[in-house]
């Protein structure tokens, strides 16, 4: 599911709920608003309190077809997105530039978080155990006509 506040304060409230087992988040400003580039460090905030911290976060610039009316430089985006941790991306909803790159990234990278953490979970290490092979010798005799049979079962 995806998830569209659009930064509105009604959402504030609501959104709480919404970060529990979320897995990815897009933080949007308007390159030709400087307000909304000033609230995405409490956007920031309020995932960090709500959200686990292997959340692939993206930090996107929209409106980048609006070039003429900038208000926000391609390098303060890159900055704070660089000091935050985040990947950053421009991109324009009006001409699609970017939209389709700056999502699969960031399923890439839940993809990746997903496939780390079952790697890592304590039910993945248990199945691990239990599925693995182990050779039992069933054969006491050592000599060299009798060599020891081994299996994976025990009989």
């Amino acid at each position: 599911q995806i998830w569209d506040t659009a930064g509105q304060e009604r959402f504030r409230a609501v959104t709480s709920a919404y970060y529990r087992g979320a897995v990815g988040a897009l933080i949007v400003y308007d390159i030709s608003r400087r307000t909304t580039f000033d609230s995405v460090g409490r956007w920031l905030d309020e995932l960090k309190t709500h959200c686990d911290t292997t959340v692939a976060m993206m930090l996107v610039g929209n409106k980048c077809d609006l070039e003429n009316i900038r208000a926000v430089s391609v390098d303060e985006g890159k900055s704070l997105a660089e000091a935050e941790g985040l990947f950053f991306m421009e991109t324009s909803a009006l001409d699609s530039t970017n939209v389709k790159t700056a999502f699969e990234m960031v399923i890439r990278e839940i993809y990746t978080n997903v496939s780390r953490k079952v790697l890592n979970s304590e039910t993945y290490k248990a199945e691990l155990s239990v599925n693995r092979v182990s050779l039992v010798n069933n054969g006491a005799s050592t000599s060299k006509q009798n060599q020891p049979y081994f299996s994976c079962c025990s009989r």
